[in-house]
Order: structure tokens, then sequence, then C-alpha cells
């Protein structure tokens, strides 16, 4: 499988391909509903918003949106909206759950529920930001990974484990056959009183001995040698990541977060972002993400369900 490299690439490798249906849960917002005509127009996915009609079909006319572009279902309650979405997917009727005017809170709840939701046992439920960083183009042709920017807020060793191995997988979906995963902390040094460089060092063994899959894992790694050889030869670091990461996984959501927020708002990124470790794909994106987000987070969706 050729790499993707940047996530124009990524919506360009699912045409011509069978579309996935995806059932939007309160779709019927500006952002998402011109998303998923964008979508449907593309010839990606089959686009199915289960929502307030009358309000669709009036952001359909202001906005010049085709709405034979879009399979509707009425249902103005939010919270019975977001219900049918999910009993769609999980009736197999369609392959994509994602987020529309929905609050998180109200989306999460949808996929934990122990008796109808979206999570196997023995699963955490993570998040994965597919970045297309202007800077990191330039010095490496490639998107990057980043794992995790909205749920998990302290993991633990143990959570760190199943978050890495979601982000691999993802990016092995990408075609990168052997990820390079940088487990980020504020040094390479392995400081015994910093807990997120010992649990760096021991996600790194691990890799090592192959109890991580196929990836290349190192760690502790400060950012600058994470993304950059000239950090790694100026540092004088010998590491299999080589300064070229595809993955990083952050010690804790208020890293990963700011990075991912500093990355979108002041360096330019694009982004497209989901959640995993469901037995659907589950796409979530923010109410204020632009159109172009929300278009990249279907198709990473659809790339997933593929």
């Amino acid at each position: 499988m050729e790499q993707i490299r940047t996530l124009d690439q990524l919506v360009a490798s699912l045409q011509g391909a069978p579309p996935r249906r995806v059932a939007v849960a309160a779709g019927h917002d500006q952002h998402t509903i011109e998303a998923a005509a964008r979508a449907s127009e593309l010839g990606i996915a089959k686009m199915i918003l289960v929502g307030q009609a009358p309000k669709i079909a009036q952001l359909c006319q202001e906005y010049s949106i085709n709405p034979s572009l879009l399979e509707v279902i009425d249902e103005p309650d939010t919270q019975a909206a977001g219900l049918i979405a999910r009993e769609m997917v999980t009736s197999g009727q369609a392959e994509v759950l994602m987020k529309g005017l929905l609050n998180t809170d109200q989306y999460m709840r949808l996929i934990l529920d122990k008796e109808k939701g979206l999570l196997p046992k023995g699963a955490i439920l993570s998040h994965v930001t597919c970045l297309e960083i202007p800077e990191f183009q330039r010095l490496h042709n490639k998107l990057l990974f980043v794992t995790d920017v909205a749920i998990i807020p302290a993991p633990e060793l143990s959570d760190k484990i199943k978050m890495l191995g979601y982000a691999v997988k993802v990016a092995q979906a990408f075609g990168v056959e052997v990820p390079r995963v940088a487990v980020v902390t504020p040094t390479e040094k392995v400081l015994p009183k910093i807990p997120s460089c010992l649990e760096a060092a021991a996600l790194a063994k691990m890799g090592e001995r192959g109890q991580l899959g196929r990836c290349i894992v190192d760690g502790p790694l400060a950012f600058d040698v994470a993304i950059s050889p000239e950090a790694c030869q100026i540092k004088g670091l010998s590491s299999p990541v080589e300064g070229a990461a595809d993955v990083l996984v952050f010690h804790c959501l208020e890293a990963a977060n700011t990075f991912y927020k500093v990355c979108t708002l002041l360096a330019g990124a694009k982004l497209a972002g989901m959640v995993v470790g469901t037995s659907a794909p589950c796409i979530l994106t923010s109410r204020a993400d632009t159109e172009e987000s929300k278009l990249y987070s279907i198709a990473c969706g659809c790339r997933m369900a593929g």
C-alpha cells in the first residue's frame, strides 16, 4: 500500500472505492452539513444525517447545498437522534458513527453504553488526531499521528499501551508499514523523579521486545529529538526513531491537547480526528471545527472502516 502523506491524498485514496455509510448523530449544523455534502459529492461516503430535517433543509438553502446529496432522517430531539444513529451502526445499516450538533459527553455515553454501545470488552476509549503540519511536511513529507488529545486525562501505563496500539493501527491504515513511535516527555533522559520518563522507558523496552506489535518505539524522547534529525545529531542521541516519528504518544491530556491546538491555531496544521478502541469508527470533531476538518475526519473514519 502506498503511504498517504497528506490529507488530500487521504480523500483521493477513497475515491473510486465503494463509499462507506456514515450515520451522523444530530447532523443539523452548518459545517457538518457542508462536510457531509462534500464527502457525498466526492463519492467517499454516503451520508445519513439524523436530526432536525427542517433545520437541515433551511441550511441547505441558505448555503447553496444540494440536499439530494444527503439522506435525512427527521428526529428533532438531539438525544434520540444520537440513539438512532448508533443503532444504524450496531445493526449494520451504517459503518461509521459521527458526532454532529451533540455535546461530547452525550456522544461518549452513546459509545460507552454497556448494553448497546460500541466499546468492546477489554478495550479503552481513546483518540487519535492526524495532523498535516507545514513544517513537518517540509522536514519529512508525511502526516503525524498524535494520541490522546481529547479523552483520557491522565493515562496509566496500561492505558498508554493500548493508546499506542490504536495509533499504530491508524498509521498502518495510512500505509505506514512500520510506524516510528516517540513517547514524548520533557527530556530524553531517564530521570527517576519524572514518572513520564519511567513509563516511556518501559514502553520502549516493550517495543524492543516485540510486545507492542509491528512498530518501532523509543522513549523517553523530548519533542525536538522526536521530530528533528538535526536535534538528535546536535545532542548526540542515537534513537531508532531517528528524529522522524510517525506517532507521538503524550503523557497526559493537557500536553497533547495543547500541542494539537498550537499546531492548528499557530502553525497552520490541517487535521482529522477520531475516537479509537471502538468496534466501529467513531468520528469526534468539535462543534466549532471547520468544514475542511470535518471532511478530513469523515475520510479518516471511512479509511478505518475499509
